[in-house]
């Protein structure tokens, strides 16, 4: 995971500088998975430098300053132009600028932004591309260029409109690099991208961005891993879960029994809310703004048919399943397809016992009476016998992954899930099925899980992540 501890690894530094308004703030936040970064639409709203490191295993692999936007451009440019200095001497103006002018108010927007570059920042500067480009960015564009550091020009799309070609022939003639990077939806590929071209600003940045890219390829991959891995523990700690009740009388009241189905229920809820939190943690995610709703999928609660009709099995998959774990015969599912469209419930309850495949398309697992006399007795519920259900839990876990690997750093507003209804279809086909059966029947038998088949349970569900996350 990330953190804030400094290193003495050698690592580049970047500036992120422009006009108001341009997307400085969530460019720093995209590029340093960083949904701390204060972002809004107000201009003004960044008035300090602010640096935000991204920091890996204790090795900060960059680090990107947020700056204020330019404000008074014109005036700092006619005070630098006013000393005839050659070129190898005009960082040393800029620098003199800010000495003289640190504690004019009017300057504190510029010198703010100044400061990180002349302390040896890279430069990226940010321009809407959806506006017209406009000579009065001139001023900002040589302004920078008489810091003499290396700079390279991003192009943000805040709008739909496209004003690209023109923002490129412009930043061209003052920018060594120019590339168009949108924070709202980057993916890690154009993440790696961008950080290759810093590489190419300075030929001292190449082994040290090398450096951070490797790592931050590993890094990726060390999220796939640890959200593979909650993902699994989450489906085998609710399936094999039990939920127990003590009671005082000769037999358990209507009301005990449903209690100890709603605690059962809650605990395994929790599961799911406590898991959703974690891999928002391992994804960078902590600041996530989220509404209770979509904690349950838009109103789909784990154990609600809509949540089933979406993420679990069909009838005719749920039967074919249970039949490769020896519950049906091959020459039952043929008879009970035979001529029909649909599942007839006398059919199926004819073909399977109450623990078989079918048992409890709707149902979740028996409420069993334990214990030998009054005041020893106790409910039990659990291990779950419902065949479909570590589907609909493990469907709901990747969806639920996916979405939060793919939202940006930058998104400020309100996450939200959107159902899509052939999900399922993108991730579970016949041969996943019956590799993950393998596992779930033994989550479901309470025995003890053997470590190794834990593991491969995982190296599963991490290659489902790693394939529709990076599709």
């Amino acid at each position: 995971m990330p953190s804030r501890r400094q290193s003495t690894f050698l690592h580049p530094k970047f500036a992120v500088v422009g006009h108001p308004n341009k997307g400085k703030s969530s460019i720093v936040s995209a590029l340093a998975l960083d949904d701390s970064v204060q972002i809004s639409d107000t201009p003004g709203t960044t008035t300090k430098k602010r640096s935000f490191p991204l920091t890996v295993d204790g090795k900060i692999l960059y680090e990107l300053f947020d700056t204020p936007g330019f404000q008074r451009a014109r005036r700092v440019l006619a005070w630098l132009e006013k000393h005839d200095v050659p070129a190898n001497k005009k960082h040393e103006v800029v620098q003199a600028f800010i000495d003289t002018h640190k504690e004019d108010e009017r300057f504190n927007d510029e010198i703010e932004l100044l400061e990180p570059i002349m302390d040896g920042a890279g430069i990226i500067y940010v321009v809407d591309g959806s506006q017209p480009y406009g000579e009065e960015y001139e001023t900002e564009m040589e302004i920078l260029r008489w810091t003499g550091q290396p700079s390279m020009a991003l192009i943000n799309h805040i709008d739909n409109t496209d004003y690209s070609e023109e923002w490129k022939r412009a930043l061209g003639h003052y920018f060594k690099m120019v590339r168009t990077f949108n924070p709202m939806n980057s993916s890690i590929e154009q993440h790696i991208g961008i950080l290759e071209s810093m590489a190419q600003l300075k030929e001292e940045w190449i082994a040290p961005v090398k450096a951070s890219i490797k790592l931050f390829k590993q890094y990726q991959e060390q999220m796939f891993e640890r959200s593979a891995s909650l993902i699994a523990r989450l489906v085998y700690e609710s399936v094999s879960t039990v939920e127990k009740l003590s009671f005082r009388t000769e037999e358990a009241s209507k009301e005990e029994k449903e209690k100890i189905e709603s605690n059962y229920k809650d605990r395994l809820r929790d599961l799911e809310i406590s898991t959703q939190k974690s891999i928002e943690e391992v994804w960078n995610h902590d600041h996530l703004k989220k509404e209770q709703k979509v904690l349950t999928f838009e109103g789909m609660d784990l154990f609600s048919a809509e949540t089933a009709s979406v993420f679990g099995l069909t009838r005719k998959e749920l039967i074919i399943t249970g039949a490769t774990s020896g519950a049906v015969t091959g020459a039952g599912i043929d008879l009970l397809f035979a001529g029909h469209t649909l599942l007839l419930g006398g059919a199926i309850g004819a073909l399977v016992g109450g623990t078989g495949a079918y048992f409890g398309f709707n149902e979740l697992s028996e409420v069993k009476v334990l214990g030998q006399t009054i005041g020893k007795r106790y409910l039990e519920m659990g291990p779950m016998e419902n065949r479909n259900f570590p589907y609909i839990l493990l469907g709901r876990a990747i969806y639920h992954t996916i979405k939060v690997a793919k939202i940006s750093h930058a998104t400020r507003e309100v996450f939200d899930i959107e159902m899509d209804q052939t999900f399922k279809e993108k991730w579970l086909d016949d041969t996943s099925r019956k590799s993950l059966e393998k596992y779930h029947k033994k989550f479901r038998s309470g025995a003890a899980l053997d470590p190794e088949e834990l593991k491969a349970y995982e190296e599963l569900i991490k290659r489902i992540l790693k394939h529709l996350i990076n599709a």
